[in-house]
């Protein structure tokens, strides 16, 4: 009779699990299946469009905006005046961001962006909104505890750094600038966007320094 080692399934269970996609990868990997099985849809198409927005749409636009507003001072008075007016001119003007509105963050204020209602955001310069921007928690936690939903994100605000939450809607939609980091006066546009994550243009990431290494 072949011996039973409890510990022994329970590690093969384990490893099993560790392999699979998550339920909603799997949804979707299901719906995309069906469709393309009842020709609805091309697959080609729909990898364009993931590329489309993870490469071009996505929140590589909006780390050009706050690299160019770094290293352009004109560029940068016009974006905090217009900020629609100044990205059409980088040909980022979408229906999103008609009426975006720009907050910098400075050594006393720190900007961080919510929908309140529901997951208004800036798509044309920051691409498709992150999960967890769109779930009950982050909306209603952060108008009520910023610093404690800072804390989380590992984003450390000094008690005399003022916390700024601005909600977001259907109508105006902000994009954070945050601070250019120390040391990187000999960096060209490039090279500055590279260290502008997508958290930081919400506000869920202030210090951008820790990202200078891998920028060059």
């Amino acid at each position: 009779m072949t011996d039973y080692d409890s510990a022994k399934v329970a590690a093969l269970h384990r490893e099993l699990h560790n392999h699979l996609p998550s339920d909603p990868a799997l949804r979707v990997k299901v719906l995309e299946s069906l469709l393309v099985d009842k020709g609805m849809i091309d697959r080609k198409t729909i990898d364009s469009w993931v590329e489309v927005y993870a490469e071009e749409i996505g929140p590589k636009r909006g780390a050009h905006v706050v690299a160019k507003a770094w290293t352009d001072p004109a560029f940068k008075e016009r974006l905090m005046q217009d900020a629609p007016k100044a990205i059409e001119e980088l040909g980022y003007l979408g229906v999103a961001t008609g009426h975006l509105h720009v907050v910098e963050n400075t050594d006393d204020i720190h900007n961080l962006v919510v929908c309140t209602l529901c997951s208004c955001y800036p798509f044309s310069v920051l691409g498709i909104a992150p999960n967890w921007y769109k779930t009950a928690a982050y909306r209603s936690r952060v108008v009520r505890d910023p610093r404690g939903v800072l804390d989380e994100f590992g984003v450390e605000v000094s008690d005399d750094v003022e916390v700024r939450v601005w909600d977001s809607t259907a109508e105006l939609r902000y994009l954070v600038l945050p601070q250019r980091p120390s040391g990187t006066d000999d960096m060209n546009e490039d090279e500055l966007a590279k260290l502008v994550s997508r958290n930081s243009m919400i506000g869920t990431d202030r210090d951008l320094s820790k990202y200078i290494n891998g920028a060059g």
